[in-house]
């Protein structure tokens, strides 16, 4: 294996990130991910406002939003998303 000091080139067609452009962190937007029924996934560290108008805020690298709102830690994400809805079994 060979290692260059000349930095790493894009696929044809495709730029390099701010990471490899070397760009500092807080200069460089944020990444947000929205993961389907799941949470949020925004780098940290963040603010948020919630519904009643209090800010927290969390300085762990990856925060995880909850997007569902069954939460017992909203604004953050515990999995509640997981779990599953309870179903009434009877007989027809």
């Amino acid at each position: 294996m060979t290692t260059s000091a000349e930095p790493a080139r894009p696929r044809e067609g495709t730029a390099l990130s701010d990471v490899e452009r070397g760009v500092p962190h807080a200069e460089r937007p944020r990444r947000v991910t929205v993961v389907p029924g799941g949470p949020v996934l925004v780098e940290g560290p963040v603010e948020l406002g919630t519904p009643e108008g209090e800010v927290v805020r969390s300085d762990r690298f990856v925060v995880a939003v909850c997007a569902c709102r069954r939460s017992k830690r909203f604004p953050f994400c515990d999995t509640s998303h997981r779990k599953r809805a309870r179903t009434q079994s009877g007989s027809d």
